[in-house]
């Protein structure tokens, strides 16, 4: 008797390895943004001692620790590998040198995981599940880099290294870790996993045994190892097509539609508007001094957002009535994972019910609403 083409599927799903039949769901990929594609912040910022956070490319925070002098341009590059389907990259241009890293000095990129997206990686029963890290990686500076898998939840942790055989060359790289049996991740909005790649780390983090199996954290096992990318001006490296998932062996990249893959870095952060005469929402005459607005988002966000904003001299301009208020930043009220009020009440005069809109009114202005990790 013939089968039935669902029978036919399943027949042939079952023949296939298991990892396969996995790797291939929708959205297998843990990791946002990780073809580098969106950048609403920018394409370029600067990672120097004291400053660090979301500098450009959505989803991936940079971080410089501890007491350094080296400087690091991070941008978002054109330099990708070959016939791959990529078209951008994250860049690390050292422009300050540290040739001998403070004790406490640190340099790391990640991205943070909220724990109710990963609750099926069953972390903290008999069933935990494995995960493996795929990439590809160039730099000048070849030797040993780690990446660890950070829980947040529990104060755990695991390193595993890999190497950049030949110099300033696309190679791919890929990292599996065993499922984590103690600890599970919280099932809510929280930053529950960090996935930490290391680019130059003191002895504070240097100086013990790599911690190559799940742990509790000590610092000086997470990075031993590490090459030091400060040590020279010459220094770059680039990442793209990273992708962490499920199981034990690694699947094509998941490239999603530009829209999809949007919408997803939306959750955590959007940029409203940025530029000189960018329009930005209406607005009206709370009273006679008070601008008050409403901003709905495009997507619901992780948390009820924060402002991210330039000040500055009439950064705004409030027009109505064939007349302009000029003001130079804006205050948040009741912000809402869907919404959020927006108001001005120094720097505003009027008639209380005018309604106009709100323009951006500087070129280095923007308007944004934050709800990272």
């Amino acid at each position: 008797m013939a089968l039935s083409k669902v029978d036919l599927a399943n027949q042939v799903e079952n023949q296939l390895p298991q990892n396969l039949v996995a790797n291939n769901l929708p959205f297998r990929n843990i990791i946002i943004n990780g073809d580098m594609s969106i950048a609403q912040r920018g394409t370029s910022g600067t990672l120097q001692n004291g400053t660090g956070g979301y500098l450009c490319i959505d989803r991936w925070n940079e971080i410089e620790g501890g007491s350094e002098s080296f400087v690091f341009t991070v941008s978002q590059d054109s330099d990708v590998p070959t016939g791959q389907g990529f078209v951008k990259s994250l860049k690390f241009d050292c422009t300050t040198a540290d040739a001998s890293l403070a004790s406490d000095g640190a340099l790391t990129f990640r991205q943070k995981i909220e724990g109710q997206n990963i609750q099926y990686l069953k972390k903290g029963t008999s069933n935990a599940v494995s995960t493996t890290l795929s990439f590809w990686v160039k730099s000048n500076k070849t030797g040993t880099y780690i990446i660890a898998l950070v829980d947040v939840d529990n104060s755990r942790s695991i390193s595993k290294s890999y190497t950049i055989d030949s110099a300033s060359t696309w190679e791919k790289k890929t990292i599996t870790y065993p499922g984590d049996t103690s600890g599970a991740f919280g099932n809510d909005n929280g930053n529950s996993l960090q996935v930490e790649f290391y680019l130059g780390a003191g002895s504070n983090y240097t100086s013990g045994t790599l911690q190559t199996s799940w742990g509790s954290n000590v610092a000086a096992n997470q990075r031993v190892g590490q090459v030091n990318l400060a040590d020279s001006t010459d220094n770059n490296f680039w990442i793209t097509g990273v992708q962490l998932e499920a199981g034990t062996t690694a699947s094509d990249f998941e490239f999603l539609p530009v829209d999809v893959n949007l919408q997803r870095c939306l959750r955590y952060y959007e940029l409203l508007g940025s530029g000189d005469n960018y329009p930005l929402f209406n607005a009206f005459n709370y009273n006679s001094t008070i601008l008050y607005s409403v901003a709905s988002t495009q997507v619901v966000m992780r948390t009820n957002p924060s402002v991210d904003q330039t000040t500055g001299t009439s950064y705004y301009k409030f027009i109505r009535d064939n007349s302009n208020d000029f003001f130079d930043s804006i205050s948040v009220d009741i912000p809402k994972t869907n919404s959020i009020e927006l108001f001005n009440d120094s720097e505003i005069s009027g008639t209380a019910g005018q309604a106009g809109w709100v323009r951006l009114n500087n070129a280095s202005s923007y308007l944004a609403l934050d709800a990272e990790l």
